[in-house]
């Protein structure tokens, strides 16, 4: 009876330690847009196959998407964007690593929004460039919403548009990072 208490009681105790003991955060559902106002037309594009992961104690985290999940408003830009551009059948997936690098400006205690500095390294089309950009961490209860907007050009990846469409694009390329991170539990076998 004593034992079966103590076992109850740890597993109460458990249920509340606060979510400052969690240190692994992830998502398997975060969403990355892109988008680029060009004269001709607009490209814009979004995936919610975005996988993450966080290290809270350390601030490092990375993030992988699959190029084929970008989806397009029209098939044929999509298309393009797959077999053209970034030649996904031969770099599959884009990547970053990095860290946020004032990580212990956020209370993981304390629901609130916190402003972060992310610097590391994202790989497009099998190309490493480093990436220094603000964002935003919000602590909700068990969960960590991180937001984030940057620019990149298709040239830092050795991307080749081609002469005939070169002017209808911009040149620069807005993203959007929005993910949900929810603590990571580790399964036992």
């Amino acid at each position: 009876m004593l034992k079966s208490l103590l076992v109850l009681g740890t597993v109460l105790w458990l249920g509340l330690v606060p979510v400052t003991a969690q240190s692994k955060y992830y998502t398997r559902t975060g969403f990355i847009s892109f988008f680029s106002k060009a004269p001709l037309e607009d490209i814009e594009a979004s995936t919610k196959q975005v996988v993450s992961f966080l290290e809270v104690k350390t601030g490092e985290m990375v993030f992988s998407v699959p190029m084929k999940s970008f989806q397009f408003k029209k098939s044929l830009m999509q298309e393009h964007f797959n077999e053209n551009y970034v030649e996904s059948d031969k770099y599959p997936k884009a990547s970053f690593k990095g860290k946020v690098m004032n990580m212990q400006n956020v209370d993981l205690a304390q629901d609130n929004l916190y402003k972060v500095l992310i610097e590391g390294v994202l790989t497009i089309h099998g190309v490493d460039r480093p990436v220094r950009t603000d964002g935003t961490l919000e602590v909700k209860g068990r969960q960590l919403v991180g937001k984030s907007t940057f620019s990149v050009t298709p040239q830092e990846f050795n991307i080749e548009i081609p002469f005939l469409v070169k002017e209808h694009i911009a040149k620069r390329i807005d993203i959007t990072v929005n993910v949900v991170y929810v603590p990571y539990v580790e399964k036992s076998l």
